[in-house]
Parts: C-alpha cells; structure tokens; sequence
C-alpha cells in the first residue's frame, strides 16, 4: 500500500497521529467520523476495541494516519487487558503527533493516567475535547478549557462532536501543520490497511457485544476461517470463540435464534459496508480461558 517516492512524488504533511484516552471516551466514534467511514467498531461497552485501527484521512496538502487504539486503563490482570494496553502503548510510541481525547466536563483517575503517558513520550500533544454537543450552554466549557490546558502544554485545545461530527475540520488542521513533509506513505485513494477478514470479523463481534450486552463483556473473540466467492457472493465461515463451556448455549441462544440474530444483523451492516452480498455462516466454538492465555491471544491476532 506504501507509495513509492520519486522525484515526481508530490510532498505532503504525512505522518500517524494516535488517538488516546480512557475506555469509552469517543475514540473509535471520533476515527470513524474523521475518515468518513465506519472503520472502527463501536458498542456501549468499555474496552470494545481491542487492536490498533489505522484510518486514513486524504487532503489535497496532508495524509494522516489516525490510529485508534484500546482505552488505556489502570486495572489489567487478564492477559487480553495487558495486550490491549501494549497495543495502546505501541501506538503512542510511534506517533508523530498525539490525540488526547477526553470528555467534555470530565476529568477521571485513567484520563490522567493517559496524560501521564503521553507526556513521558515527549511527543507533541492536542486535547480533543469530545461531546461537546452535551454541554448548554456552550459557554460551560470554559472553565473546563481553562483547568485542562494547565495541565499539560497542549498545541492546542480542540472541542468537538464525533457524533455530530462538529469541529473535525479544525482538528484535521491542526494535526496536519505538526505534521513532517514528506511523500504519501500510503495510496492516496487508501482508507486503512486493515484487509476484509479483519473487518467482518469485528463487525460479527460488535453484533455481539450488543446483542449478549451484560451477559459475556470480554469473552468472546472471532476468527474468520474460510472466505470464498460463490456464485456472485462472498461466502464466510466465523468462528466465535468464548472462554467456558457454559457460555456457548449463552451465545447460541433458545433455538438458535440469537446467534441468527447476529448474523443476520452482522450481514446486513457487512452488505452495506463492503458493498456487495455476504452469507455469513457462524459457529461457536470453546476454547478455556483464552483471554488469560498469551498464546492463544497471538492466535486469535489480539496480540501480535
């Protein structure tokens, strides 16, 4: 996907900017809303995303790789949670440029614990302050501005709305002007160099988180294992692993009908989203206590 550079290669503000923050501030809303495109899976649910998601954001004068990555979190006694923290800690390392992203009025123990890494790093640092279509009036965010910004020499404070997309435009170009020249380091027509397997897969699983809600928050992973065109359609075979006997019948559900649920809903999104016809056909499968075993972890490509 990298382009190749020649003197005919024109020179933009390149570079990846790593969107950090706790669980559940908005990050993989804010990477689909700045790419323009669902990338990222998105759930109620703390902790949903659990690998680095590249999305990229094509201007006439900058290519920025946005970098979503797992909530940082202080409590990590399961392997997953410590792969998820590695991953977000990966992330941050390579940037170019920092995304912090905090709520709007908000300011808990695991966002100070995400300042505290990013301003081991050295690296240059913007606030993304998300939400702020919650806040009436909008002068309420003053004060609130004012506290977050003695708290670190941040290039800049940006409020914004990934749900309303309100105030992307502003973030873009800021992040853009920290950027280094340099030629594309990807195809200008690219949107992430995540393939299709990966993108059903966690399409399958934000069905469902929000289907079993409560029920199994983080035990549960999919592996594609077979993709095959058939007649005009992209036929796939998923694997949903869960973690113990007893919560295979949880996912299957009464006569099958919750598992066809979230097929049924996962291809309907995965027909829009690809463009094209899929027949999904889904098994659950155990395998005990993956979430605690690293070998099992690299398998199912949470940690790489």
């Amino acid at each position: 996907m990298s382009a190749s550079a020649d003197s005919t290669t024109p020179r933009l503000h390149c570079g990846f900017a790593a969107l950090i923050g706790r669980p559940n501030v908005g990050k993989s809303t804010l990477l689909n809303a700045l790419v323009g495109t669902k990338l990222s899976i998105v759930t109620p649910r703390p902790q949903t995303t659990r690998h680095r998601i590249l999305g990229l954001v094509q201007r006439p004068d900058a290519q920025i790789a946005f970098v979503d990555t797992p909530g940082l979190h202080r409590q990590a006694r399961r392997a997953l949670n410590k792969a998820m923290n590695r991953t977000a800690s990966a992330a941050l390392a390579d940037a170019d440029v920092v995304v912090l992203v905090v709520e709007a009025l908000k300011w808990t123990g695991e966002d100070a614990l995400a300042l505290e890494r990013i301003a081991r790093t050295g690296r240059p640092a913007i606030a993304a302050v998300n939400k702020v279509d919650r806040v009436h009036p909008r002068e309420r965010l003053l004060p609130y501005l004012a506290v977050l910004g003695a708290r670190h020499p941040f290039i800049a404070l940006v409020p914004v709305s990934a749900l309303k997309s309100d105030g992307l435009d502003g973030l873009i170009t800021v992040i853009a002007a920290e950027l280094p020249l340099s030629p594309p380091l990807f195809s200008r027509d690219a949107l992430t160099d995540r393939g299709i397997a990966f993108r059903i897969a966690e399409t399958v699983r934000e069905k469902l988180t929000l289907e079993l809600n409560q029920e199994l928050p983080y035990g549960i992973a999919v592996d594609i294992e077979r993709m095959v065109e058939d007649e005009g359609q992209l036929v796939v075979d998923a694997a949903i692993w869960v973690d113990r006997e007893g919560q295979k019948p949880i996912v299957i559900g009464a006569g099958g009908e919750r598992l066809k649920r979230v097929g049924s809903s996962a291809r309907r999104t995965l027909n829009a989203l690809l463009g094209r016809r899929l027949h999904l056909r889904l098994w659950v499968k155990v395998r005990e206590n993956w979430a605690d075993s690293a070998r099992a972890l690299k398998d199912l490509g949470v940690d790489s």
